[in-house]
């Protein structure tokens, strides 16, 4: 049962992945990539890391896939446009995975599997019946790399602020809120009192 379940899962994450990109609904695309995710999180429970594929689905399904999703759908992209300008760079594009196909040919190729390899995994892995996974997991990552953890949380802080910095765009004609011009003006000034009779509407 458990061979059925890993060819199962390992056959929705290839094909999720591979209708992800061949798609041409961009919400389909969404889509498969939500069933991609979620087969990804079935293999993780067949190893026994009930939490990276908790993690996984809350994350990843939860809440990335679905702001793809309200953003696909709620922005007016022209994608027709988009696809003109991509099939500008589809030789060079062409290029570029031909390149990548012969490295992993190349790695795989002279790819060598050690004797000791089981052994030295076997070694670094706590007993399982001792060490539940999850608390295996946060020893490890916020005590032996509690560093790396953290550059690498400061690397994708960066690299939000600077995707802001780089789209973001002043545009001219539109009212932006000065908090200084708010906090100085002066209540005289910034409201009129109108005396209006009865049956006398402000236009008049």
């Amino acid at each position: 049962m458990a061979s059925l379940a890993f060819y199962l899962f390992a056959i929705c994450v290839v094909m999720g992945g591979l209708f992800t990109v061949l798609a041409r609904n961009p919400v389909h695309s969404v889509l498969w990539l939500i069933l991609t995710f979620l087969s990804a999180a079935g293999l993780f429970v067949l190893l026994g890391a009930e939490f990276i594929a908790m993690l996984l689905v809350i994350v990843y399904v939860g809440a990335v896939a679905v702001l793809f999703l309200f953003v696909v759908m709620m922005l007016d992209v022209d994608f027709a446009e988009l696809k003109a300008e991509m099939a500008k760079y589809m030789p060079l594009a062409l290029l570029i995975g031909v390149v990548i196909l012969m490295e992993l040919a190349v790695a795989l190729g002279s790819w060598d599997f050690s004797n000791n390899a089981e052994m030295l995994r076997a070694n670094v892995t706590p007993d399982p019946a001792e060490v539940h996974n999850t608390a295996a997991l946060g020893a490890l990552i916020y005590d032996q790399y509690l560093l790396l953890f953290q550059l690498a949380g400061l690397i994708l802080l960066v690299a939000m602020i600077g995707a802001i910095v780089l789209t973001l765009r002043h545009r001219k004609n539109i009212k932006r809120q000065d908090i200084v011009a708010q906090i100085l003006r002066d209540p005289k000034t910034a409201m009129s009192v109108h005396d209006v009779k009865p049956g006398q509407g402000l236009g008049n």
